[in-house]
């Protein structure tokens, strides 16, 4: 069976795909269909929080499929409940929606906002939301609407208004448009990852949240690829000294199965009622299974570690060969080169080593529990293939 051939095939051509099949892995390990291991940079785009096959994690996900793999949200089920209950303990958090992705959490933040506002003005009027560009919310149509790169803003207009956008460097833009009014809530990356793992600076951020809380504007903090221990929090906000009113999340949260979260603080925990939103897949009981498992593991030890290891990678790569400048924020680390990234990825994938792309840097997002043994030899591997 020719995979790659059958993928040209039959399966849309929307990924510039790299000429490996993967087939097994364990923990930051994975092998290709030909028993070659590589060491895992990327974890499924942050998503593998916890390697491949953790074994609590599919012990977990097991279980639950053997006893009730999906019901509808018109019923109960424990596992939603549980995991509900266990985010809003951890973050202070009342309300929960489950959604499938990210983009559907960004959606469903998006959808509270502005029924909050309609909610409170009796109309549209105040409909519009800020957000930062060089942002990344998603790939709906809305989500590409509130997305701030002109690069996502052509081919399958017109695309969904009332989305303005400010600079992540000036406060003062996002002033300017919040005096203009008619705007329900500002959106913030507080790193940029799809825009190339940049971290926005706490000074910035102060004065964002001051200008949110001056205009009466609810503060969103898209967390999808930031959170569930990514930065060295559970949350990438904690770092920043505010709470957001809402705060959407995905990718590690299921640890490698597809499921997004809204979270909605006191000000919109009663903004959404019966019928104004829904899924039929958000808050599937196998999904949540595999997220309570992630969750509850989470701890202060292990963020402690995602802090030191994301110290360690900076550390060995700043000022190596061909290496530029060096960002991020705990696991989450963006790599400027003087080669383009892009060939660095494909070297370091023949070299057998997983790194990913954002812009012109080499992005590295490993699983929270790679080893230090594992993880100083694919950066010893990286920094010779920058190198070179």
């Amino acid at each position: 069976m020719d995979i790659r051939s059958l993928d040209q095939e039959f399966v849309a051509n929307t990924y510039g795909r790299a000429d490996v099949v993967f087939v097994s892995g364990r923990g930051a390990q994975v092998f290709d269909d030909r028993g070659r291991r590589y060491i895992d940079l990327g974890a499924g785009i942050a998503v593998n929080a916890f390697g491949l096959s953790d074994p609590v994690w599919a012990e977990a996900v097991t279980a639950q499929v053997s006893k009730l793999q999906h019901m509808s949200n018109l019923y109960y089920t424990e596992p939603c409940v549980k995991l509900a209950e266990m985010l809003c303990e951890r973050t202070g958090m009342k309300k929960v929606f489950f959604g499938n992705s990210g983009a559907e959490a960004n959606e469903c933040a998006i959808k509270t906002a502005r029924k909050w506002a309609y909610d409170r003005y009796g109309d549209y009027s105040h409909s519009t939301v800020i957000t930062l560009k060089n942002s990344f919310h998603g790939r709906t149509i809305t989500t590409l609407a509130a997305t701030g790169q002109d690069a996502f803003h052509t081919k399958f207009g017109p695309f969904t208004p009332g989305f303005v956008h400010a600079s992540a460097q000036d406060a003062g833009e996002v002033r300017v448009l919040a005096e203009k009014g008619g705007c329900c809530a500002v959106m913030l990356e507080l790193v940029q990852g799809e825009g190339g793992v940049v971290p926005l600076t706490r000074e910035y951020v102060d004065e964002v949240v001051r200008i949110a809380r001056e205009h009466e504007l609810l503060l969103i903090v898209d967390e999808v690829q930031t959170g569930n221990g990514r930065t060295g929090t559970l949350y990438a906000y904690e770092q920043f000294g505010f709470t957001p009113d809402i705060v959407s999340t995905a990718k590690g949260l299921g640890g490698g199965l597809p499921l997004g979260a809204c979270l909605m603080g006191p000000r919109v925990e009663h903004t959404l009622g019966i019928g104004d939103h829904g899924s039929t897949f958000g808050g599937n009981p196998v999904c949540c299974a595999g997220a309570l498992s992630i969750l509850s593991r989470i701890d202060d030890r292990l963020l402690a570690d995602v802090r030191r290891k994301g110290e360690s990678i900076k550390a060995s790569l700043t000022g190596a060969r061909g290496v530029k400048s060096v960002t991020g924020l705990g696991l989450m680390v963006g790599i400027l080169t003087d080669k383009p990234a892009r060939e660095v990825a494909a070297a370091a994938l023949k070299r057998g080593v997983v790194v990913l792309t954002a812009h012109e840097k080499v992005r590295l997002v490993p699983p929270l529990t790679i080893t230090d043994e594992q993880l100083a030899e694919a950066i010893e591997i990286l920094k010779e293939v920058i190198g070179e």
